[in-house]
C-alpha cells in the first residue's frame, strides 16, 4: 500500500495464486480521503487519468487498465470526470505456460495519478504483490467481491436504445431512442431523473452545461457543447461517450451507464 496526499493505493489480485498459461486479474485499489478525487481514463478538460506502467516477469503480458463508470467531479470549480468513491481499476494478465507450481512471482508496476481536493497533487509510486504459482487458483475472499462489483459497474452498449448525433458549430445534439421493450421509459413527471454524458475522447467540453429534454416519442435529447481545444488525432467521425442514468437504462433497473458511439452528422 502507498499513502499519498488524498489517496491510498493498493495492488490486489482477484485470485490467491497464478495458474500456468491462464489469465488472472489484478487491480489498483484507490481509497480517497473525504473531499478528494482522482480521474477517469478521460478526465475532461482538466485532470490526469490514473495509469499503470507494468513491470512484469518474462513471458507475462498485461491487458489495458479497465475503468468502471465515472462520476461527475470538480477540480475546484471546473467540472471533470473522475472518482470520489473508492475505486478498483483492474487489468487482465496472461501468465506463461512454463511456470511451475511452487514458484512465487512478483507483479509490479509504476502507478501515476492526480489527486485533487483543496489542492491538486500529481503522484507516482511503485506497487507490487507476490503470488504463488499453483495448478488451481481460488478466489481471494477479501478482494474478489470488489473485482466482481466493479465489473458490474462497467459502461456497456445496449440494444434497448439507439443513438444519433448531430453537430452544428460548437453545439452537439445526442438523441437516445428506445428500441425495445427492455428500455426503461422516461416519466415526464419525474423531475429527479439525472442523466449525464461523459466524453470518451475529449471532443465534448466537460465543464459546459448539459441540457436534457424529453421528446414526445419518448426519446431523450441531450444538448452538449464541443470543446474548443481537442488533443486527439484529427476530427472524430463518431461521438464517443458514456451516458449515465440514475435507476438504470433497462426496465429491470440494470445498466446505469451505456456506451454510445453514433456517427456525428455535420
Amino acid at each position: 500500500m502507498a499513502a499519498m496526499p488524498g489517496v491510498k493505493l493498493t495492488l490486489a489480485s482477484e485470485t490467491l495464486a497464478i495458474v500456468p498459461g491462464q489469465t488472472f486479474r489484478v487491480g489498483i485499489f484507490l481509497q480517497h480521503e473525504k473531499g478528494w478525487h482522482t480521474y477517469w481514463r478521460q478526465p475532461g478538460i482538466v485532470g490526469v487519468p490514473t495509469s499503470m506502467e507494468w513491470k512484469l516477469p518474462p513471458g507475462f503480458k498485461a491487458g489495458p487498465l479497465e475503468y468502471p463508470e465515472p462520476e461527475a467531479t470538480k477540480m475546484f470549480q471546473i467540472r471533470a470526470q473522475g472518482y470520489e468513491r473508492d475505486v478498483l481499476l483492474q487489468a487482465q494478465i496472461q501468465a506463461p505456460a512454463n511456470l511451475q507450481p511452487g514458484m512465487r512471482v512478483t507483479i509490479a508496476g509504476q502507478a501515476t495519478w492526480m489527486a485533487c481536493g483543496n489542492t491538486c497533487h500529481p503522484g507516482s509510486t511503485q506497487l507490487s504483490l507476490t503470488l504463488p504459482v499453483a495448478a488451481q487458483a481460488e478466489p481471494d475472499p477479501m478482494w474478489q467481491p470488489a473485482f466482481v462489483k466493479e465489473r458490474a459497474a462497467y459502461a456497456r452498449q445496449s440494444d434497448a436504445w439507439t443513438a444519433t448525433a448531430e453537430e452544428k458549430g460548437l453545439n452537439v445534439t445526442l438523441v437516445l431512442r428506445p428500441a425495445s421493450k427492455k428500455a426503461r421509459a422516461f416519466n415526464p413527471a419525474d423531475k429527479s431523473t439525472r442523466v449525464i454524458f461523459f466524453t470518451e475522447d475529449g471532443w465534448i467540453n466537460s465543464d459546459q452545461d448539459q441540457t436534457v429534454t424529453l421528446a414526445q416519442d419518448g426519446s431523450l435529447v441531450i444538448h452538449l457543447v464541443r470543446a474548443e481545444v481537442f488533443l486527439g488525432k484529427g476530427t472524430p467521425s463518431k461521438l464517443l461517450g458514456v451516458v449515465q442514468r440514475e435507476g438504470g437504462w433497462h426496465t429491470d433497473g440494470s445498466l446505469r451507464s451505456i456506451s454510445v458511439q453514433p456517427e456525428l452528422r455535420r
